[in-house]
């Protein structure tokens, strides 16, 4: 899973996920790229399913960047325990994703658009927000 090596802060403030994304919105490495439509967190899990579904369908013929990472560790407390007492324990980290964000980039070494599309395409189907599937240089 990914998570971050070391943090300054065990439990930082939550990060919003509104608006659009400053960086990132431009594909640099593959010919086709995954941007979002809408914001939101994004679990490690959620990243870890959607690289898997990717690398699985692309069977070694091509290349996946990931362009997200899961920074943020959101807490949660204890089933019935009472209120007050301190913050909860760190339970998962979320990469924070704003609109028009590129999540992944995909390049085939036999150029083949259709293996590109649908690895991008099942891989979309894991994350928890719409997405949109674009090639290099029609990003807007």
């Amino acid at each position: 899973m990914l998570m971050p090596k070391k943090t300054k802060f065990r439990r930082p403030h939550r990060l919003s996920y509104e608006g659009k994304s400053k960086g990132k919105n431009k594909i640099f490495n593959g010919n086709y790229g995954l941007i979002a439509k809408k914001g939101a967190w994004i679990s490690n899990k959620q990243i870890e399913a959607a690289r898997i579904a990717m690398t699985r369908h692309m069977k070694r013929e091509g290349k996946v960047w990931i362009n997200i990472f899961p920074h943020l560790s959101l807490t949660r407390k204890p089933l019935e325990v009472r209120m007050g007492s301190g913050k909860g324990s760190p339970e998962l980290w979320v990469a924070v994703v704003k609109k028009g964000k590129v999540l992944f980039e995909v390049s085939d070494s036999n150029n083949s658009d259709k293996l590109e599309v649908e690895a991008l395409r099942l891989a979309s189907h894991k994350l928890p927000i719409k997405t949109k599937i674009v090639k290099k240089g029609q990003e807007k």
